[in-house]
């Protein structure tokens, strides 16, 4: 995935086609402000900033933009245009954004993309896991056994999942909220257990939760909700 962010100096050097040493020159001179602020040899700049070079603004500062989008089967958790069924051509908007993490091809549910820097490596670098909630539907009845062995780990891949909540539904379907993402995980774990998963629905990702919106559909998120994810992020 693409990161959101770059250096000062090779935003300058590409932007004014300077020499990384001039660049460096303007940048020590104090020539250069980030948000208002003289920049830094090392500054990492965000999506967000606001760049002026002699008093002109050669960056200006992006409206900072939260998205929740419910990916329908067949949608690929890319912003890769090359890619056939990728979020650039299904979301059709105008804003440069990403997705937080990723979501099969094969699942629906909650996406969040956003053009917040900051929010974005919080959530993917975090050393606390963040909760991720699923609905999945299976081929046959669940049995005790089988729900308290997704909820304690399966080894998949080598390795052992980490503890899970599970609440079973009804009879083929159950609710599981995981603190990690390896590939295909729900699907790889199910499959030890002798299912099949045949609907497979992202509900909440953190605070942020899915509700009412649509397969295809997406939304800003309200204050309140970006309030509440950056605090869960910070914490």
């Amino acid at each position: 995935m693409k990161a959101l962010n770059s250096s000062l100096k090779f935003f300058i050097v590409q932007k004014l086609k300077l020499s990384n040493k001039d660049a460096v020159q303007h940048i020590l001179s104090g020539r250069v402000l980030v948000n208002g602020k003289k920049g830094t040899l090392k500054q990492v700049l965000l999506s967000e900033d606001e760049v002026q070079v002699d008093d002109q603004v050669i960056k200006e500062q992006q409206k900072k933009v939260y998205i929740a989008y419910h990916k329908p089967r067949g949608i690929e958790s890319t912003m890769n245009v090359q890619i056939e069924n990728n979020l650039s051509q299904a979301l059709d908007i105008a804003q440069s954004i990403f997705p937080v993490g990723r979501l099969d091809k094969a699942s629906e549910g909650l996406m969040l993309l956003t053009n917040d820097g900051e929010l974005l490596y919080k959530i993917l670098h975090a050393e606390r896991h963040q909760e991720k909630e699923y609905q999945v539907l299976v081929d046959k009845p669940l049995t005790q056994q089988s729900v308290d062995s997704l909820a304690a780990g399966i080894v998949i891949m080598g390795k052992k999942t980490r503890p899970a909540v599970v609440r079973q539904v009804n009879d083929i379907t159950f609710n599981i909220t995981l603190k990690q993402g390896l590939n295909r995980q729900i699907r790889r774990m199910c499959y030890k257990l002798g299912y099949q998963v045949e609907k497979l629905v992202r509900i909440r990702i953190i605070t942020l939760e899915l509700g009412n919106l649509a397969p295809g559909d997406w939304r800003y998120l309200s204050q309140s909700e970006i309030s509440d994810l950056i605090q869960e992020v910070s914490d």
